[in-house]
């Protein structure tokens, strides 16, 4: 992440805000969808309409178990849970993967069946108009859910906009399969509706593999990591760091580290100096948590570390 990026981090209290607002405007697009579309198919018999109307559906409710993740993720920290509760972002990506597999396989078996035997559509002006209309809505969505992105770098709204990224790939292929449909074979509705089923699963796979180094606590990205490795650097009387490992739970950042120091420092002095790191990194990620060990230079070369160089190698 550059530094402009992380210079539009939003604090512990306005990322929550932002992260609300972000789940009730996505539920309240998704209802709003699914009765445009419910209209539109009953009028239509689109079997193309009637997957943005299943995939909507799955929408509403995984952005309805978004909302409450994101309220149970945003709660504070208890005696029971004293790293908060942030990997039920993580748990929500899992449940909204889990409805969209459902989903593609719902449309797949569909699409088949009305390959085999096509239907012409009626009300085709229907379908088309509210194909418009659910595109524009999901822009003005995404649109808002980037800035949230942005701000608070949420797993769960990232999932959720997934979805919706999705979904706008999916109705501008509605739109063009009902043209199509209308002027020429009608089994174009069924093979666009076959396409979208496969992307939808292709959409599943990414949310289940975000959630799932959420879940695993997989580090920072090296850019992340390289930031602030030269922000700890910065400090005049810092000489070196190792050691640094970083995860993230829901919106808050968890980091640790050694640094090197003179061996004449007091106690005092180097707990100065690594409130003084503690404090830049803070200010690159709001509400981080960071734990600093001090290490005099004349254990460096002595002092046992972590290799992490064959972590990605397996027995």
């Amino acid at each position: 992440m550059s530094q402009s990026q992380l210079a539009q981090r939003a604090g512990p209290q306005e990322s929550a805000r932002l992260m609300r607002l972000a789940t009730y405007a996505s539920v309240s697009v998704a209802l709003v969808l699914i009765v445009a579309k419910l209209i539109a198919w009953q009028q239509s018999g689109s079997v193309s309409l009637l997957a943005t109307l299943v995939d909507s559906g799955l929408d509403a409710l995984a952005s309805l178990v978004n909302l409450i993740a994101v309220r149970h993720a945003l709660s504070p920290a208890d005696h029971e849970h004293r790293f908060g509760h942030g990997k039920a972002e993580a748990l929500a990506g899992l449940g909204q993967a889990a409805l969209i597999t459902g989903s593609s396989l719902f449309l797949m078996h569909e699409s088949a069946q009305r390959m085999l035997a096509p239907v012409p559509m009626e009300s085709f002006k229907v379908g088309m108009w509210v194909m418009v209309f659910s595109i524009a809505m999901t822009l003005l969505l995404l649109t808002f859910q980037r800035h949230v992105i942005l701000r608070t770098d949420s797993t769960a709204i990232r999932a959720d906009a997934l979805h919706y990224r999705t979904d706008l790939l999916v109705n501008a292929s509605v739109l063009l399969a009902l043209g199509l449909s209308h002027w020429g074979w009608p089994g174009f509705d069924a093979l666009f509706a076959i396409a979208i089923a496969f992307y939808i699963l292709y959409s599943a796979w990414e949310i289940i593999s975000h959630a799932f180094d959420h879940l695993m606590d997989r580090e920072l990205p090296d850019e992340d990591r390289e930031a602030i490795e030269r922000t700890v650097l910065a400090h005049r009387e810092v000489s070196g760091v190792h050691d640094l490992r970083t995860r993230r739970s829901g919106t808050a950042v968890f980091v640790q580290m050694h640094i090197e120091l003179d061996d004449d420092l007091s106690l005092l002095e180097a707990h100065r100096i690594a409130d003084e790191v503690e404090g830049e990194v803070v200010l690159a990620y709001p509400g981080a948590e960071v734990i600093i060990h001090p290490d005099p230079l004349s254990v460096i070369g002595v002092e046992s570390r972590q290799d992490f160089t064959t972590s990605d190698q397996k027995v």
